[in-house]
């Protein structure tokens, strides 16, 4: 009981915390307030307030419409200031000498020749990022997270979906008809030796499948089609539909011994066949753990993510021949998790949480196509 609670706790702490990651960046700014940044330059006054030695960031009031900046330099003192009305970009004067950039969005660096070669004084005013546009990042196209501060991932969630649905389309009709061999075609010692080899193929780590993508379907892929490169949507197709086999052959072969002999035995003493008793009277009554099995495989094929960085191509783009380089969303989180900061972090737990929502989604469609079918 203890056990279970603690286990209850832990899970629901993860998923509060990964939800207000996930969420921060369409409710809040990524500050309160503009922020100042400075290089080589010993002693700031920002609006009058001297910093000496300031190594960190220099904030500057949300509300302020105008900021001054002195500072001493080559040559004497410099002086420049800037406006910032709400919503618009900052409007620089007075930086004679200095030489403004862009370096990326929400980012202004003014720079200015130091003492000698490589030390030159910057001053880096960062303003603050509004909300992002939750359609803006389910439906954008693009994904430029280190310059353009742009989050779009309709091409993630593309890739992801085209990719996962081709796997599983390529993979569980042979897992299933496979799982039927084993359980109703094979003595139980032929059984028992192809099962043990099914085991080994699930345990096996799924950066070995990649590794054997990359080197075998890869290069395949590239000459039967002719295409420019093998990396792509067809092969990440492929490896994941061969991850897939094992789960749901092992999860079917179990479905199907639990249906009672008696079936079997009624459906033969009527004149049906062995195949015909299989096809229509024993698969059908296992159908509850054939389905538990394609819900564990379509589980598998969206999260995978080792397999599919090796073989896929991860450009973020959107797919339009079953050849281009795709991006998943798994992808994206895992490429990018080491480096990201920021709102540039909090946008891949938003990944993060899109991606538990599409897996869920594909699992209740599946279980309502399930009823469906019952009915």
């Amino acid at each position: 009981m203890a056990a279970s609670l603690v286990s209850v706790l832990a899970l629901g702490a993860i998923l509060l915390f990964v939800l207000a990651q996930g969420s921060a960046p369409f409710l809040l700014p990524t500050a309160p307030d503009i922020r100042i940044v400075t290089e080589g330059v010993a002693e700031i006054t920002v609006n009058g307030r001297v910093y000496p030695s300031h190594t960190g960031f220099i904030p500057v009031p949300a509300g302020a419409s105008a900021v001054s900046i002195a500072f001493s330099g080559k040559g004497g003192p410099r002086a420049l200031s800037f406006t910032c009305a709400p919503g618009e970009a900052p409007v620089f004067t007075g930086y004679e000498g200095g030489k403004l950039t862009n370096p990326e969005a929400f980012v202004y660096t003014l720079s200015y020749s130091g003492a000698a070669a490589g030390l030159e004084q910057k001053v880096h005013v960062i303003m603050p990022e509004p909300a992002y546009r939750i359609g803006a990042f389910l439906f954008g196209l693009d994904w430029r997270p280190a310059y353009n501060k742009v989050y779009g991932i309709l091409p993630m969630i593309a890739g992801t979906v085209l990719v996962s649905l081709g796997a599983i389309l390529l993979g569980m009709p042979p897992a299933v008809l496979c799982g039927l061999f084993l359980a109703e075609f094979l003595s139980e010692k032929a059984a028992a030796v192809m099962r043990s080899g099914v085991e080994i193929l699930a345990g096996i780590p799924s950066v070995v499948y990649g590794f054997f993508g990359l080197m075998v379907i890869v290069p395949g892929v590239k000459q039967i089609f002719q295409a420019p490169s093998g990396n792509g949507m067809v092969s990440a197709m492929l490896v994941l539909a061969m991850m897939l086999l094992p789960t749901v052959i092992v999860i079917t072969e179990t479905s199907l011994r639990a249906v009672p002999r008696p079936y079997r035995e009624a459906s033969l003493a009527l004149g049906a066949t062995k195949m015909q008793t299989a096809w229509h009277v024993v698969l059908p009554h296992a159908g509850s753990g054939v389905f538990t099995g394609v819900v564990l495989g379509i589980s598998r094929a969206v999260g995978e993510t080792m397999a599919v960085i090796l073989v896929a191509g991860n450009s973020s783009q959107l797919p339009r021949s079953p050849l281009d380089s795709v991006r998943t969303l798994t992808a994206t989180i895992a490429l990018e998790m080491g480096y990201a900061q920021g709102r540039h972090s909090e946008m891949l737990f938003s990944i993060g949480i899109t991606l538990f929502a599409l897996i869920l989604g594909l699992n209740s469609l599946i279980l309502w196509m399930r009823r469906s079918a019952e009915a």
